[in-house]
């Protein structure tokens, strides 16, 4: 136990439980998860996976299960060396990703690492956390909790890991940690993890699926595969929400080859049918990432001049989504329907 990382992760559903997997195969860490809707059912019955890249996995649990996040002072926890965060980010929504964290966070020490997506996430984190190292993990893998405890990983877990820049802390160190990341995690073998320092690269290529395919699919509910059949949807939607991320990603340094548009159009085979998260979490009644997918880039590009009209008009609609779900939730105030009805 003492020669392995001790590992925090929180969110343990599709990517968390395969991250989780796949660290305490490796040998070099010991994992404390905490769950949340889950936690009775994997605490009595563990996780059962189906996955491409570990087989048939029954029973499944991380070192600890918890419920709550640790408070590493009141509860006399050793340190975590890592804190990996793979919870969907809404920035919106409180709390935050730097309050849920807060507890387990040892000054100076643990390394802070977002499997989230979108751009700018770690501005808050080290604002919150100026002495502490936060690493960006971009994933593609096709994980997803199918049913309370059961996780189904369809497509090979592909992990692209590097620092974001602290300008409180050193470069090297950074960079170091991010590799050292990637050995614990790509330890058992199972996947490959790669370390990839240009983080704002990473992160805008894979907004061409995100920000684009991912947001017009939860807006038309249309999947993966019926927006590629559906009439006019590709050329009217898809490519030129594409092709403003790639201009601002040009404009923000970060060449985008023209090819990676039919390559992310077609990454899902049509006959896959896949519906992406953000359809999931709106299908769902849930809250969806549409400020750090979509907000973020459409400020960026706009701040350089790049026009966005495509993603400006799906950025409008998803924040109207977003507003019809906290009204469902409780969370915003309207005033009582009054009776209009023509008295005679």
């Amino acid at each position: 136990m003492h020669d392995k990382a001790n590992i925090l992760l929180i969110g343990c559903g599709g990517i968390g439980t395969i991250s989780a997997l796949n660290l305490e195969t490796g040998g070099k860490a010991t994992v404390t998860a905490v769950l949340r809707s889950n936690y009775e059912h994997v605490k009595a019955h563990g996780f059962s996976i189906k996955s491409v890249d570990h087989g048939q996995v029954e029973g499944f649990r991380p070192s600890i299960l918890r419920n709550t996040i640790p408070d590493v002072e009141q509860e006399n926890l050793p340190p975590y060396k890592y804190i990996i965060v793979t919870t969907k980010n809404y920035p919106d929504v409180p709390p935050t990703v730097a309050e849920i964290i807060r507890p387990a966070v040892t000054r100076g020490y643990t390394r802070i690492a977002l499997v989230q997506n979108g751009l700018n996430i770690e501005k808050p984190l080290i604002a919150a956390f100026p002495e502490n190292i936060v690493l960006s993990g971009v994933s593609f893998c096709g994980s997803h909790e199918v049913a309370t405890g059961k996780i189904l990983h369809e497509d090979d877990d592909e992990l692209y890991v590097g620092a974001f820049r602290n300008p409180n802390l050193n470069p090297e160190e950074e960079d170091e940690a991010a590799k050292e990341f990637c050995a614990i995690y790509g330890a058992s073998g199972k996947c490959k993890p790669e370390f990839n320092p240009n983080v704002g690269f990473s992160r805008w290529r894979k907004l061409l699926y995100n920000a684009c395919l991912n947001s017009i699919c939860a807006i038309t509910d249309l999947d993966t595969g019926r927006i590629q059949l559906a009439d006019g949807a590709l050329d009217n939607l898809v490519r030129p929400a594409m092709e403003e991320i790639r201009a601002a990603a040009t404009a923000c340094g970060h060449d985008l080859p023209p090819e990676l548009v039919d390559f992310m159009i077609t990454m899902d085979p049509i006959t896959m049918y896949n519906p992406p998260s953000m359809q999931v979490d709106v299908r769902k009644g849930r809250f969806c990432e549409y400020e750090n997918i979509v907000g973020e880039a459409l400020q960026e590009g706009k701040a350089r001049g790049v026009p966005m009209p495509t993603l400006t008009v799906l950025y409008g609609i998803l924040k109207a989504i977003q507003w019809r779900t906290k009204e469902r939730k409780g969370l915003v105030d309207i005033p009582a329907p009054e009776d209009h009805t023509v008295k005679q």
